[in-house]
């Protein structure tokens, strides 16, 4: 149930086309500042410290043979709205939703709706037009005082060398405004950081029938956006032609329908860190569910095939992509009370769904194997594939695939190598998120960052376009260590990456390394930091469908904490943030139910943290808490596992190793 009171407190009609407009938060700090003249510029400042300077808004529009912009001001209206919505495949039960509103109207039929909250403020574009429109461009400019330093997240690695196709999969540049790529596009959230510890974050929300936002260096020390323009001819390509590359693209990004609303551009803006782990800007700016009835969405933990590449042992055959060898997993899942299990690349043809099936896996005995054991399947495939090399009119395709496999009785897809977020792409994603709802089928995106389309559609239960485990299988040496700091990217996505929205990381190695000992190794892989800094990622990281990474051998010979993963959910009730650093540290707490699940993780710098357990309820509490050995520097396995009675009165010390972790269930 959605709870809303709104109070209007001006509304006003301007004759001049000129004039400056405030609006500020529920608490005062966040105020939004619109200068309305011949361009329309925003402002946001914080407990009275600029955050952006005045920065403009614009759109540039065709209709035939008339172009025109965003037009001038007249009517404006201002509001205070106070409510919240249900989430129940979150990290929280409920959201708040509590804002300040200003919403401009221009001659041009457009509206300019600004929100401030409490951590932060974003606007949106709505035009009240009648009949479609192109749009040429929009402007979206985001200001900054000084050359602050940045957390960049820059495209790279493009299909088929495309510039807007890309696995949104990116390390973070630590740099200077200033010092950023003038020819390098960069994927949002992208933090700033501000003097005093303050963070701006700028980021898209809601993002629904337009491309996605990048962003580009500006002039100054400002960023600007940019999108990609709309597809005009497509071509198979990309790493083993698994993507569609556009060959041709047109001179509009967009083409808009009539009355639509544009994706909100936004700031979120924290005094501290830790604050960003628990900020809902993405959910709240998210659409409205789509779905009548989510009784039938069962979010849960997943064994997974690909990463560890079959292998299993102590068994009479040969494993592998084949029947014998899922039933197996399906055993394993069964007996650790792990709801699914994912059949990777390879189980079908390289350019159908339906045809030139493995002979090896028998899709139909390995479903009813799993109904019999209570373990859903879930099926791999590309996005081409699903939606037979079409974009535009593919669903048809997608109906004929989902319905065939929903029928058999297999629970959803993996889809994967999108790589794109232009406006094709985000009206695809949607289009086969309707049709998997329609099917009861859940799905998990690669190649594809969260826009919001997981709350209009909550049967999305993961977005990869995160440099998760699945990099650890062929990352270089370099000196006398891996090439990337991965500890530090995990201490780092949490804050940016995730707060756009889940992310399919897919942890759990079991084979845990320290910098002198790891090497990539893609039929053996092992992960850099410890194995409960792998553990604490199942409370951490935000996932409704969690991987379980390592093979079911693996697990086995650590049946301890296997136990200990499969306890964690992957949804919550609340969430407390009890400390963190952007790329430094993070300690987090959630509840499910009544019980807690404790969590915190660092960079390759070692640390000792003392966490309050004032979340508890009042009484005593038995926790299981795993920590990093006393030797872990030295053997990233070592582990100790400790159970013992807390209480809400009790403040715990503990010690995270080099790349390490600490992780606890309370009861």
């Amino acid at each position: 149930m959605k709870k809303l009171m709104i109070f209007m407190f001006c509304l006003t009609a301007m004759s001049a086309w000129a004039g400056s407009y405030e609006v500020s938060s529920p608490n005062g700090k966040v105020k939004v500042t619109v200068e309305a003249g011949s361009m329309v510029n925003w402002s946001v400042s914080y407990d009275g410290k600029a955050v952006l300077q005045p920065s403009v808004i614009d759109i540039r529009v065709q209709q035939g043979k008339k172009t025109a912009g965003l037009g001038k001001v007249g009517k404006v209206s201002k509001k205070f709205v106070t409510g919240s919505f249900k989430t129940p495949f979150y990290k929280k039960a409920e959201v708040a939703n509590s804002y300040g509103q200003l919403v401009l109207y221009t001659n041009q039929k457009w509206s300019i709706e600004v929100r401030a909250y409490d951590d932060g403020a974003a606007y949106r574009l709505i035009t009240s037009s009648a009949q479609p429109m192109l749009v040429n461009n929009e402007t979206a400019e985001f200001r900054f005082a000084a050359d602050y330093p940045v957390f960049v997240p820059y495209v790279n690695d493009n299909r088929s060398g495309e510039r807007y196709c890309y696995s949104f999969e990116s390390y973070y540049d630590e740099q200077k405004l200033s010092s950023m790529f003038a020819d390098s596009l960069t994927i949002t959230p992208l933090a700033v950081c501000m003097p005093g510890g303050m963070k701006a974050i700028v980021m898209d929300a809601g993002v629904d029938n337009y491309p996605g936002m990048m962003l580009i260096k500006g002039d100054g020390n400002s960023l600007k956006a940019e999108f990609a323009p709309y597809p005009l001819e497509n071509m198979i390509g990309g790493y083993d032609r698994l993507n569609l590359v556009p060959t041709k693209r047109a001179s509009f990004i967009a083409k808009l329908a009539a009355k639509q609303a544009l994706p909100w551009r936004a700031v979120v803006i924290t005094e501290n860190d830790a604050d960003i782990l628990n900020c809902d800007m993405a959910q709240r700016l998210a659409p409205a569910c789509r779905i009548a009835d989510t009784s039938w969405i069962k979010p849960g933990k997943v064994a997974w095939d690909w990463w560890n590449n079959c292998n299993i042992t102590g068994v009479d055959f040969a494993s592998g992509m084949n029947t014998n060898t899922y039933l197996y997993y399906i055993d394993f899942a069964s007996r650790n009370n792990i709801e699914y299990i994912i059949i990777d690349e390879g189980w079908s043809g390289k350019e159908s769904l339906m045809e030139g099936l493995s002979p090896e896996i028998d899709l139909s005995r390995l479903v009813a194997y799993g109904k019999e054991k209570g373990v859903g399947i879930i099926l791999w495939s590309s996005w081409r594939n699903l939606i037979g090399n079409n974009p535009e009119g593919g669903i048809k395709v997608t109906e004929t695939v989902m319905k065939h496999y929903a029928d058999m009785g297999i629970k959803g897809f993996k889809v994967d190598f999108f790589d794109r977020d232009d406006q094709q792409v985000i009206a695809s994603a949607y289009q086969v998120a309707a049709c998997a709802a329609k099917h009861h089928l859940y799905l998990d995106y690669h190649g594809l960052k969260p826009c919001g389309i997981q709350r209009a559609y909550p049967n999305i239960f993961n977005f990869e376009g995160v440099k998760g485990l699945e990099n650890s299988k062929w990352e270089p040496r370099v000196g006398d260590g891996p090439l990337h700091n991965q500890p530090r990217y995990d201490v780092t996505a949490p804050y940016l990456r995730m707060l756009a929205g889940p992310m399919d990381y897919t942890p759990g190695a079991m084979t845990n390394a320290m910098k002198d000992s790891f090497f990539g190794n893609n039929n053996h892989p092992m992960s850099q930091g410890t194995r409960v800094h792998q553990m604490a990622m199942y409370t951490i990281f935000e996932a409704p469908l969690q991987m379980l990474a390592d093979s079911p051998t693996k697990y086995m010979q650590n049946q301890e904490c296997t136990d200990f993963i499969a306890q964690v959910p992957t949804t919550f009730d609340e969430t407390v943030v009890l400390a963190g650093e952007l790329g430094e540290y993070i300690a987090i707490a959630r509840r499910k139910d009544s019980t807690w699940y404790v969590a915190a993780m660092t960079d390759w710098t070692p640390r000792e943290l003392t966490i309050s357990l004032d979340f508890l309820t009042p009484g005593q509490h038995q926790a299981t808490i795993f920590a990093d050995g006393v030797n872990a520097q030295k053997d990233a396995t070592d582990y100790q596992c400790i159970r013992k009675t807390v209480t809400s009165t009790d403040r715990l010390a503990i010690r995270l190793s080099s790349g390490g972790g600490w992780t606890a269930i309370i009861y």
